[in-house]
């Protein structure tokens, strides 16, 4: 998107993004850290980031202006495609995303949840790092399987930072609406688990006693 700018009696044109998709997770980690500035502030900071129009220059615009562009980022943010895209390519590598989260195992799921509860915002590129990965293989119909989870993601989650702000929504979105019901299940299979394992040691502790326990 251009945005013409007039100052001594000179009309330049800036780019100001076309649309949320291309914002991407570094940038929107960023606008996230500036709502917590004052107005003034966020608005000099957002503008800068999202376009290439110089901070010193943006510092010059008028209220009206500012008010314009900042409408028109808020409206490219409430017009973003909801859609998940499970396959995506940063830097030429093709990452898909978790094919089938109810088989997440419990290492992953607990990796996940206490990067949530460090701080969702801080670990989002961490996040994005275990539920999209390298693809292996793929089919012409779309099915595909994607690398092993081994807990190593520190360079993932740099290349995470390169994804659409877009699609990180979406997939948390996607992740929490799936985390919800998983909470509901996983105390039952758990106590599940717990019971089967006590089972098990009563009947072992039975045939090494050689007699009966209480």
């Amino acid at each position: 998107m251009k945005v013409k700018i007039k100052k001594n009696f000179k009309t330049r044109e800036y780019k100001l993004i076309k649309s949320w998709e291309d914002v991407t997770l570094e940038n929107w980690l960023k606008l996230i850290d500036y709502t917590n500035e004052d107005k003034s502030t966020e608005a000099l900071k957002t503008i800068t980031e999202l376009s290439d129009i110089p901070k010193k220059l943006v510092k010059e615009l008028q209220l009206r202006d500012v008010a314009i562009i900042m409408g028109k980022i808020a409206e490219m943010q409430s017009e973003q495609d909801t859609e998940l895209k499970k396959i995506i390519k940063i830097n030429g590598v093709k990452y898909g995303f978790f094919p089938d989260l109810n088989s997440l195992s419990l290492g992953e799921w607990s990796d996940l949840e206490t990067m949530i509860k460090v701080g969702i915002e801080k670990n989002m590129p961490n996040i994005m790092a275990i539920l999209f990965r390298p693809i292996v293989n793929e089919t012409d119909s779309g099915v595909y399987t994607i690398e092993a989870y081994d807990g190593d993601i520190a360079i993932r989650s740099e290349e995470m930072k390169k994804m659409s702000a877009e699609q990180v929504q979406n997939a948390l979105v996607f992740f929490y609406n799936l985390g919800k019901e998983l909470c509901k299940i996983l105390p039952l299979y758990l106590m599940k688990e717990l019971k089967e394992t006590k089972t098990q040691l009563h009947q072992t502790l039975l045939q090494k006693s050689g007699g009966t326990l209480g």
